[in-house]
């Protein structure tokens, strides 16, 4: 854990998520409990231009709405040591994972993906932003469906031969770039998300890029060449002409994102699925095997110290929940010795007033049922086992 800061703004920080081209990612939560993801940006990434940008797509990131696919943009400050910004907190796999364990996606499935995250990515042009940097570690499979995440940092997407070195960013990145992009040019238009977006259902649907290579300047050759034509194969024939129109050389040939949409649209009804159907399809397929994993690294000593207040909460004002009281949890109408099942999302559990409350001559409570440990200790193990779910960013 060493390096790893205790706090980041207001943040209590609870482990490394993980560490890439743009910098780290940190699980952190906010005073009252809520979890974030908070990346803080690498130093090399600084100068004042780019902090003056980063803090204007800051305000305009907040202001995205209309859609339930993009991770929502909490805080930030461009102008710390660091910069960095915390965005929602999104619970699940990333597509890649996704594809990469359980294979690819059918037909269907890969419609609905393409429709809803055509959706998110307009509510973002809208906005005035593009992402950038869209590709399948992107791409949150959450409890209600896919979830973009990152588009806050299209400020340091420069895509500069420089930043394109940069080792952990080109070879998850080059493969998703348009040609313009990676041919390093910055100032890019809404269709470079398009074309970015064509790769990740490339690889939902055939689990491969259009353009791959053993190093980045190899893959950059190729996508940058109008004479080499992207890779599609294995993609089911219904997908191919609305790939090979996102996948354009051009960017004047690619097609709109609400066209996306109504061709992805036409794939489920020729496959006779509804598009909400097909979106809880897509949610169940993806949550196959989905299970909170042990973090590689203990919690930071900051979120242990939190974790055990909470705990201490629990022992001195009692059980908080009734099934910690065999007399309330029959009341309750909870049956003790039933399986309960534990929470999806990390919980800070706070102990709330008794239902007898402010009663006179009141009985003294149940202690902890025969062979349970004590409330503050199993609270707490509860509590680091919940936090250790590996959210993504």
């Amino acid at each position: 854990m060493s390096g790893v800061p205790t706090r980041i703004g207001r943040y209590t920080v609870a482990r490394e998520l993980g560490s890439g081209g743009m910098g780290e990612v940190y699980l952190a939560y906010t005073p009252a409990g809520d979890p974030v993801a908070v990346k803080v940006i690498r130093s090399d990434k600084l100068d004042p231009l780019t902090r003056a940008r980063f803090e204007k797509e800051a305000l305009i990131a907040r202001t995205v709405i209309g859609t339930n696919r993009v991770a929502r943009f909490l805080d930030a400050d461009p102008y710390a040591d660091r910069p960095w910004l915390a965005m929602e907190y999104v619970a699940g796999r990333t597509l890649l994972a996704c594809v990469d364990s359980d294979g690819v996606l059918p037909l269907p499935l890969v419609a609905s993906l393409g429709a809803l995250l055509a959706e998110g990515l307009s509510a973002v042009h809208a906005a005035g932003l593009l992402h950038r940097d869209l590709k399948p570690q992107n791409v949150v499979m959450g409890d209600d469906g896919p979830m973009i995440i990152d588009f806050g940092l299209g400020a340091f997407m420069d895509a500069s031969q420089e930043t394109l070195s940069h080792s952990g960013m080109i070879i998850g990145t080059v493969r998703c770039m348009p040609p313009e992009q990676a041919g390093g040019h910055p100032q890019v238009s809404p269709a470079a998300d398009v074309y970015a977006l064509g790769t990740v259902l490339l690889y939902a649907a055939a689990r491969h890029y259009p353009y791959d290579g053993s190093r980045w300047e190899a893959i950059a050759a190729q996508v940058t060449n109008p004479e080499i034509a992207p890779d599609l194969s294995g993609v089911p024939s219904p997908l191919v002409p609305l790939l090979e129109s996102m996948l354009a050389h051009a960017p004047e040939e690619r097609l709109a994102l609400e066209a996306v949409s109504d061709a992805c649209a036409q794939v489920l009804t020729d496959c006779r699925m509804t598009p909400a159907a097909a979106r809880l399809a897509l949610i169940a397929h993806t949550r196959v095997g989905q299970a909170p994993a042990a973090p590689s690294e203990p919690l930071t000593v900051s979120f242990e110290k939190l974790l055990q207040e909470r705990a201490d909460l629990v022992e001195d004002n009692g059980p908080a929940s009734p099934l910690d009281d065999p007399a309330r949890a029959s009341q309750s109408g909870i049956d003790e010795a039933e399986p309960v099942a534990e929470p999806e999302e990390p919980q800070v559990l706070l102990p709330g007033p008794s239902a007898d409350t402010g009663r006179r001559n009141e009985q003294p409570k149940a202690g902890p049922a025969r062979g349970r440990p004590p409330a503050s200790k199993r609270i707490a193990d509860e509590l680091r086992v919940l936090y250790a779910a590996d959210p993504v960013l």
